[in-house]
């Protein structure tokens, strides 16, 4: 079973919806409901068949199935001039050009006066602005004027000009509840303005191997059995209201197909990123501080006289941080976060990242067998590079003389160490933990710094750059691929380093 995400022949797409109390198609969504299908003539007298007849003038009477049936209806005349196909092209490696094809829907900030298209990031990653084609309900094809991505999400913003355009309206994913029915939008294989229906299986699903060379920080998915397919990335998933409650973004299939499991970013979520990305350009994501235990089973929970697996437990607290500053220990087990039960440590991490910057929450953990209350002042994640977040032992200076000669100190990339970074589980490379002098410059090397490559030389240990380093032997300077975070956004970049 694998977990995929959208790309070229196989899209990732996923559900979510919520139920309303049964009533006529006109009332639920406000206005009068549509054309009256033309009378039937009944085909049979056996009375252990349900007789087909055309409608009576008195709703009231109207099987239940027949009124769902032009709610759903009504719902797809109200969205579906909001949704929108997508189509981005982008340069491969190996110089051929890459098209990811997806769907989006359109949406109006009142406060900005912006309206915009949302997708998932996958699909427009690594295009321009002119690779990217917008085609509308009407047939109209548009270009965005500018883009906004969040990786961490897989969400994107696509700025649009023209504000002739039909869009949708958010709904609340968090009052969803498992069974509540659903729409989910897009164009499967390229079939666009299609629509499904189905369910929500399930809420909170975390801990997902998108298979994506990006792990996607914000995992609160919802799931759904609502048929999505290649091609539904980025699309709508609909209320019974007619409502975004969840954009669609992943399906687990043996196939490649649909096989009745996908994933729904929750609108919640892409509601808060997207309003973030407007304002600022950028998610601004809260920070911690604590390293916490990814193999935390029922076993350790009984220590803790627990009956079950849940909380989270720190294993190393950051020096300098929010939760060294509040008093955090290792061996804390944090069961409440802002009055939020934790489940495990993913959870965790995503309320944390997705909290108001500089705010005080009440935390509650296990400590010495006794419940206690702390409370803690959040800081910005993107401030790491400014204070000693980074636990002192794991700034080991290298071995080799050439390096430590130039007072430049770096660490491989490693399990531990990578989480804390932002970075994927496939990055390779070496981060820079102190400078010469202690300072950098804005075309040089800076603290944090990962080092991916020198010399063209793709490198994954301290061995291996300090090697190409000693190599050099400091004739002229050495070409540098460095990844760099900036405004919530990893970007790699090439710079001269001269020892």
């Amino acid at each position: 079973m694998s977990w995929s995400i959208a790309k070229r022949g196989m899209l990732a797409l996923t559900v979510l919806g919520m139920s309303v109390p049964v009533t006529r198609a006109a009332d639920a969504l406000g206005g009068e409901s549509g054309p009256v299908p033309t009378a039937v003539p009944s085909v049979t007298t056996d009375e252990s068949i349900i007789p087909v007849s055309g409608p009576s003038d008195d709703v009231s009477t109207l099987p239940a199935v027949i009124e769902a049936s032009q709610h759903f209806a009504k719902i797809a005349r109200l969205v579906t001039p909001s949704l929108v196909h997508i189509q981005s092209h982008r340069t491969g490696r190996g110089g051929g050009t890459i098209e990811e094809t997806g769907s989006g829907v359109l949406m109006r900030s009142e406060e900005l006066g912006v309206v915009y298209a949302v997708t998932n990031q996958h699909v427009i990653n690594g295009a321009e602005l002119d690779d990217i084609e917008i085609k509308l309900f009407d047939g109209r094809v548009i270009r965005p004027s500018e883009k906004l991505e969040d990786i961490d999400t897989d969400v994107a913003v696509l700025k649009l000009k023209d504000d002739r355009l039909q869009t949708a309206r958010w709904g609340d994913s968090n009052s969803l509840d498992i069974g509540h029915m659903v729409l989910a939008m897009g164009s499967p294989f390229g079939l666009s303005k299609s629509i499904t229906f189905g369910i929500i299986s399930a809420k909170g699903r975390r801990s997902l191997n998108l298979g994506s060379t990006r792990n996607v920080l914000n995992q609160d998915f919802l799931q759904t059995d609502a048929a999505i397919n290649p091609g539904n990335s980025g699309g709508p998933l609909i209320d019974m209201y007619g409502r975004i409650v969840g954009i669609n973004t992943a399906i687990a299939s043996s196939s490649g197909g649909n096989e009745g499991i996908g994933f729904s970013i929750p609108s919640n979520l892409v509601y808060n990123v997207v309003n973030q990305l407007l304002a600022h350009g950028y998610v601004q994501r809260a920070y911690l501080g604590v390293m916490l235990d990814k193999d935390f089973n029922d076993e350790k929970a009984h220590q803790y006289n627990l009956e079950r697996q849940r909380g989270a437990r720190v294993v190393k607290v950051l020096p300098q941080s929010p939760a060294a500053d509040a008093g955090l220990q290792v061996d804390d087990l944090i069961l409440s976060f802002d009055g939020r039960d934790i489940e495990d440590e993913s959870h965790l991490i995503h309320l944390v990242s997705l909290t108001e910057l500089n705010r005080t929450v009440r935390v509650v953990i296990i400590r010495g067998g006794r419940r206690e209350t702390i409370m803690v002042r959040l800081t910005d994640r993107t401030k790491l590079g400014t204070q000693s977040a980074l636990p002192q032992d794991l700034r080991m200076a290298p071995t080799d003389g050439p390096i430590e000669n130039v007072g430049l100190t770096v660490h491989e990339v490693d399990r531990e160490l990578g989480p804390l970074l932002g970075l994927s589980e496939t990055t390779r490379g070496v981060v820079v933990m102190s400078l010469p002098g202690g300072k950098s410059q804005n075309d040089s090397l800076q603290l944090y710094d990962v080092i991916t490559e020198v010399s063209r030389q793709p490198i994954g240990s301290v061995e291996e750059f300090s090697a190409i380093v000693s190599a050099h032997k400091g004739n002229g300077p050495l070409l540098l691929r460095v990844r760099r975070h900036e405004h919530g956004q990893s970007i790699d970049q090439l710079l001269l380093w001269r020892q």
